[in-house]
C-alpha cells in the first residue's frame, strides 16, 4: 500500500507556472505507474498525465501537451507535474494517483491509490 500527498498548488495568473509534487510513503512509488488527474465541480475527474515506473514513458491529454511535463524521482519517492503557460481552464483540484497496472492507463478506475488533492487556480 502507498500513501500519496500532493503539494504545490496555488493561485497564479494566466501564462504563469506551477510545479506540483506528489510524495509517496509506504510501498515505494517505483512499484507503480503514476498519474495526475484533475477535477472541477462542473466536470468528472479528468486524466492529465501518466508516467511509467522507470520514467521512460509518459502520456498526456491533448489539452496539456507542450505545456505540462510529468516526471518522477524514484530515489525521493516523488512525482512532479510541471505546469507552464497556464490557462484559466486549467483551474481544478489536481490529484496524484498510483496504479499497479502493467501498462500506462488514463482510466481513473485503474488507479488504486489517490492523494487528497491540491487546488490550482489560474486567474485571467
Amino acid at each position: 500500500q502507498v500513501q500519496l500527498v500532493e503539494s504545490g498548488g496555488g493561485l497564479v495568473q494566466a501564462g504563469g507556472s506551477l510545479r506540483l509534487s506528489c510524495a509517496a510513503s509506504g510501498r515505494t512509488s517505483s512499484s507503480y505507474n503514476m498519474g495526475w488527474f484533475r477535477q472541477t465541480p462542473e466536470k468528472e475527474r479528468e486524466f492529465v498525465a501518466t508516467i511509467s515506473r522507470s520514467a521512460s514513458t509518459s502520456y498526456y491529454t491533448d489539452s496539456v501537451k507542450g505545456r505540462f511535463t510529468i516526471s518522477r524521482d524514484n530515489a525521493k519517492n516523488t512525482v512532479y507535474l510541471q505546469m507552464n503557460s497556464l490557462k484559466p481552464e486549467d483551474t481544478a483540484i489536481y490529484y496524484c494517483a498510483a496504479t499497479s497496472a502493467l501498462g500506462l492507463t488514463k482510466s481513473s478506475g485503474r488507479y488504486e491509490y489517490w492523494g487528497q488533492g491540491t487546488q490550482v487556480t489560474v486567474s485571467s
